[in-house]
């Protein structure tokens, strides 16, 4: 399993909105095996363009993963992602009711499945209502984020 992914060091404020949802997932070892762990997903105001992946428990060593939040909403409809993350909808034709992702780290990769209803209610009951699609950008102060990049 992959050790820690980068999340992002943006300093976050102390009064920004945080929701969050813990799931039973299922780490996917191979076709015929997988085993559950406990996943929490995270989503802040003053982050709004990215939710947090945290996995816990046993599987804690496989670290936080931080994602495009309209990665995974797409990751519900169609085939989504490049590169470290990549996420495929639900299949009932080949029976699979799950939200499959898949993330890739230097030191190895996860096969993890998500129940797919409670990922979409959280994003849409809370993720989209709090910080609505199209809306992401006026809650970033720009100028404070130039310039950190300029340090």
């Amino acid at each position: 399993m992959p050790a820690h992914h980068p999340v992002s060091s943006a300093q976050h404020r102390p009064e920004a909105t945080v929701t969050g949802i813990v799931l039973d997932a299922r780490l996917v070892l191979d076709e015929e095996r997988s085993v559950g762990v406990p996943v929490r997903f995270g989503y802040r105001d003053d982050d709004p363009f990215a939710v947090t992946l945290e996995f816990l428990g046993p599987a804690a060593e496989a670290g936080t993963w931080q994602l495009s939040r309209d990665l995974l909403w797409e990751g519900l409809q169609k085939p989504a992602g490049l590169g470290d993350v990549r996420i495929w909808p639900p299949c009932p034709c080949h029976g699979r009711s799950s939200l499959r992702m898949m993330l890739q780290g230097w030191d190895g990769s996860v096969l993890v499945d998500l129940p797919s209803r409670q990922v979409r209610r959280w994003l849409r009951r809370e993720c989209f209502a709090l910080v609505p699609p199209g809306t992401e950008g006026t809650l970033i102060d720009w100028d404070a984020e130039l310039g950190d990049l300029a340090d």
